[in-house]
């Protein structure tokens, strides 16, 4: 389903290959996230480098965007995040993963990265809710890396 939202949202060319690649990593990501609350390197590392790999060859090729942009979201949110590991206890996988999505939503533009980022956090925090209410321990942990790949890829489609 995930690929056939990426397909009908329209991209082509090298950019829509960073949002396959990110979601086949995604997918992945989140099912061990939601197991076993963990993103393995083995998994972030790969992401990362394959979306920034690939935002490279849209740039070569010509694609509207800027590899430039996607450089400095990338680095922009993983200072954030690691700044919400120090403070928050945010787990270091997400910020791992944080390049990947930072790189594909500022292809297009900083409001991306923006709506984008903000999206993983705000369907995070519903999904905490939800859990809240079913009784669940409001100290339990919640796995982050899901979210942020659904938040990534969403605004990243829709501006396609």
């Amino acid at each position: 389903m995930v690929f056939a939202a990426i397909a009908i949202a329209g991209a082509t060319g090298w950019f829509a290959a960073a949002q396959y690649w990110l979601a086949a990593c995604g997918i992945a990501l989140a099912l061990v996230d939601l197991a076993v609350q963990r993103l393995p390197d083995v998994l972030t590392l790969p992401a990362c480098a394959g979306t920034l790999l690939l935002l490279t060859g849209a740039a070569l090729v010509g694609e509207p965007g800027s590899l430039g942009r996607a450089a400095a979201a990338a680095a922009a949110v993983t200072a954030i995040f690691i700044i919400l590991a120090v403070v928050a206890n945010l787990g270091l996988g997400d910020v791992k993963l944080a390049p990947a999505t930072g790189a594909l939503l500022g292809w297009h533009s900083w409001t991306s990265l923006w709506w984008g980022t903000v999206a993983g956090f705000l369907i995070g925090a519903v999904y905490a809710m939800v859990l809240l209410a079913a009784g669940r321990d409001r100290r339990a942990h919640v796995a982050f890396g899901p979210f942020m790949i659904i938040g990534a890829l969403t605004v990243s489609a829709a501006t396609s």
